[in-house]
């Protein structure tokens, strides 16, 4: 094998397997069962060999590489329809968008650790290849009641797995956390997420009582936060997939409030596209219709503050309890509830 083959794109990797991912199919190509292991923990596995890929990943693990964690924060950076992601000195990923391949190096240390991939590796991978296999990616959380979500979108420090969180107490399944990918099928636009736990900040404790006990863990980037299982038994929605009924733009403030805004379709949008990454020019085109159908949904500016279990029955109830969702009409652009 040439020495210089850093990401050894000639090595064989004859173990593979093919998993659901964000509502696609992706392949997986590998020498390492380890590896295989850590995907079949965090995906649903296809049985049907002849299921068609959206996406195709080969990597290779090096067995006498002796990284150890912890692993330093992932970085991504793109030249055109090539991307390229680090996740430590010997770990490595190249992404074609074009052919929506990727080929990569691990070491066997990070190939074992199910939790980092769980929460950092695969996130990224899905995020990198998101667009060019149709999906819109939003930087928010979903959760769903009977497969019908709400989308909680807003800037870093807003609140939306705070809310998240305290949605699942009001009887919502947790669909996603910090990264939403949504996509059309049958003219309709779908949700999906990755089956990772919510991320909390420290100042959780003071709304959650089952966070106090336990003791946080520090983030890639170096935030002491809390990952919580936030669904029973830590298990997921079926497929990870909903219909979305509605958007939430968070603006969380100091004092206790809540004020919730409709807003129009050309401010859903400008919202949205603010927040969209740099994308191929194959894949603006799909976007853009994925987008379009996003901002049909009924869309709100939710003001609040608070207890967020309060915030979050009452977004519950007015989402869900009563008929905004079925009968638009009832509530135009810029009414308050």
């Amino acid at each position: 094998m040439n020495t210089q083959d850093f990401l050894h794109i000639h090595a064989k990797t004859d173990l593979c397997e093919q998993y659901t991912v964000a509502g696609s199919v992706c392949s997986l190509a590998t020498n390492s069962e380890t590896l295989l292991k850590s995907a079949r923990g965090t995906f649903p596995v296809i049985a049907d060999p002849s299921a068609r890929a959206d996406f195709y990943l080969k990597f290779w693990v090096d067995d006498f590489d002796a990284s150890t964690p912890s692993w330093q924060q992932p970085y991504v950076r793109g030249l055109g329809h090539r991307v390229f992601a680090g996740f430590d000195a010997k770990s490595s990923v190249l992404a074609d968008l074009r052919t929506r391949r990727m080929i990569g190096r691990f070491s066997a240390a990070m190939a074992a650790d199910a939790a980092y991939w769980r929460r950092v590796v695969f996130p990224v991978l899905t995020s990198i290849v998101a667009g060019s296999i149709g999906m819109v990616e939003l930087h928010a959380s979903c959760v769903a009641k009977d497969r019908l979500g709400v989308i909680l979108l807003g800037p870093s420090r807003s609140g939306k797995s705070t809310l998240a969180m305290a949605l699942t107490k009001a009887g919502f399944q947790l669909l996603s956390d910090d990264r939403v990918f949504c996509f059309l099928q049958s003219g309709k636009v779908l949700a999906s997420g990755l089956p990772r736990p919510l991320k909390l900040r420290r100042e959780a404790v003071d709304w959650f009582e089952e966070l106090r006990d336990q003791p946080p863990s520090v983030a890639p980037n170096g935030d002491r936060v809390f990952y919580c299982e936030a669904n029973q038994r830590g298990e997921a929605p079926d497929g990870l997939t909903c219909e979305p009924q509605a958007l939430i733009f968070l603006e969380q403030e100091p004092d206790p409030a809540f004020r919730m805004k409709r807003m129009c379709r050309s401010e859903t949008i400008s919202q949205i596209d603010g927040d969209l990454i740099a994308e191929t020019p194959e894949a603006v085109a799909t976007q853009t219709e994925v987008l379009d159908h996003l901002a049909l949904l009924p869309c709100w500016r939710l003001q609040y503050g608070g207890n967020p279990q309060s915030v979050a029955a009452r977004i519950a109830s007015r989402i869900f309890g009563n008929s905004h969702l079925n009968n638009h009409e009832h509530s135009e652009p810029g009414e308050f509830i």
